[in-house]
């Protein structure tokens, strides 16, 4: 078999693509026929620069779930072909068997594995910790932020006083102090997880006791039901074999977290926490003084029902346009870290860690670094335009 010229290995890419393609047709369809009754996501679609933004965000959300299905790959993303070390796009394999796809459509890195398999892997491991991570970062972050901006006083200063603390160090410098070998040797990121992922707990038993306080006899039902579900979810994050901190037996135990990833998502986590903090803090000074929040008092609503039903959902434009920034910050954090080998293990088909392998030979072979080098420009930017999209639109409102 002859090498592939880039008039078929386009289309042969597009053709891998397809469960992707038919996802966001889907997705683009029922939001635009329903827009009108889906709030600020609907208004998105209004936005030239939004829908393109949400496309291509949409975009690789869809490639890493079909990715990790195997739907999109085309070989084993850590498998080594003998005879296709740095070979160029388009290369047959040798000896393929039967089943087995006859090309590297984007060629062989320095260990003989397959670029693409490894670009479209690398972007499940986003799509899983990127979202994920700046969640529980705003969970923090809105936890400590609405009653230090409430209340004020001392309890203010010293949340606004660790915030800064932690804000005094260089971002990459305190994400690679935490994922360093010698830190995590030590536990600290584990019990910081314990601590940090604790947070979702406290937020969700507030909200729902403070919404349903007059209603005892549905509050206490629905407390201690959805408490149980978080915090068995809560222990099965932090619970790991063989550490002290192995707080559940393993069939009880729902998640078997890599070490790698849980020091990541820790790190991005602690990281983002005190601006989120300083965000929501800002917008709590400036809404606590509004009419509504001053009618809610009148009216006996207690602080942290005025908190989170008042204050937090006409702080909601604001905060849903830096989650998609601070997701994209993530994901350049999450590069960073690959591209200098800390977090993920070595063979991890990250984009970060894929960009740094490539880069070694890059005057030489251009294939192994650009594929993920451009996935990840591309998914950046995607963030980018969908928060500039909802910015638009929710001043609009």
């Amino acid at each position: 078999m002859e090498t592939l010229t880039w008039a078929e290995i386009i289309p042969r890419i597009l053709w891998q693509f397809l469960p992707v393609w038919i996802a966001l047709v889907g997705v683009f369809a029922v939001s635009i026929l329903f827009k009108r009754r889906l709030g600020l996501y609907g208004k998105l679609f209004d936005s030239g620069i939004g829908m393109i933004g949400f496309a291509l965000v949409m975009f690789w959300v869809f490639t890493g779930i079909f990715g990790a299905m195997d739907l999109i790959v085309t070989h084993d993303a850590l498998a080594q072909a003998s005879g296709m070390k740095n070979k160029v796009p388009g290369t047959p394999l040798r000896g393929a068997e039967e089943g087995e796809y006859a090309y590297y459509l984007l060629g062989g890195d320095n260990l003989a594995r397959d670029v693409f398999s490894r670009t479209i892997k690398g972007a499940w491991i986003v799509v899983q910790i990127a979202p994920l991570a700046t969640l529980f970062a705003f969970m923090v972050g809105i936890t400590l932020g609405l009653p230090a901006g409430y209340y004020g006083g001392k309890l203010d200063t010293l949340l606004t006083f660790v915030a800064n603390l932690v804000l005094a160090f260089p971002v990459i410098l305190l994400f690679y102090l935490l994922v360093t070998p010698e830190i995590v040797a030590t536990g600290i990121p584990s019990y910081m997880a314990a601590v940090l992922f604790v947070f979702p707990l406290i937020f969700a038993g507030v909200l729902l006791n403070s919404r349903y306080h007059t209603r005892p006899t549905l509050r206490t039902p629905l407390l201690i039901g959805v408490l149980f579900v978080m915090g068995w979810l809560y222990l099965s994050l932090v619970s790991d074999a063989g550490t002290p901190l192995q707080v559940l037996p393993g069939w009880l135990d729902l998640f078997d977290v890599p070490g790698g990833i849980l020091v990541v998502f820790v790190a991005v986590v602690f990281v983002n926490s005190p601006t989120v903090f300083r965000i929501v803090r800002g917008l709590t000074l400036d809404i606590k003084t509004r009419d509504y929040v001053a009618a809610a008092q009148t009216r006996g609503e207690g602080p942290w029902y005025i908190m989170l039903w008042e204050i937090l959902p006409n702080a909601r434009g604001p905060l849903i346009v830096d989650f998609c920034l601070r997701i994209g910050y993530t994901t350049i954090l999450l590069g960073t870290l690959g591209f200098f080998g800390l977090g993920m293990p070595p063979e991890s088909p990250d984009w970060g860690s894929t960009i740094n392998e490539g880069r070694k030979l890059l005057t030489v072979y251009l294939h192994p670094a650009l594929p993920p080098a451009f996935a990840l420009l591309s998914l950046v930017l995607g963030l980018n335009l969908l928060a500039d999209g909802l910015r638009e639109e929710s001043l609009r409102d």
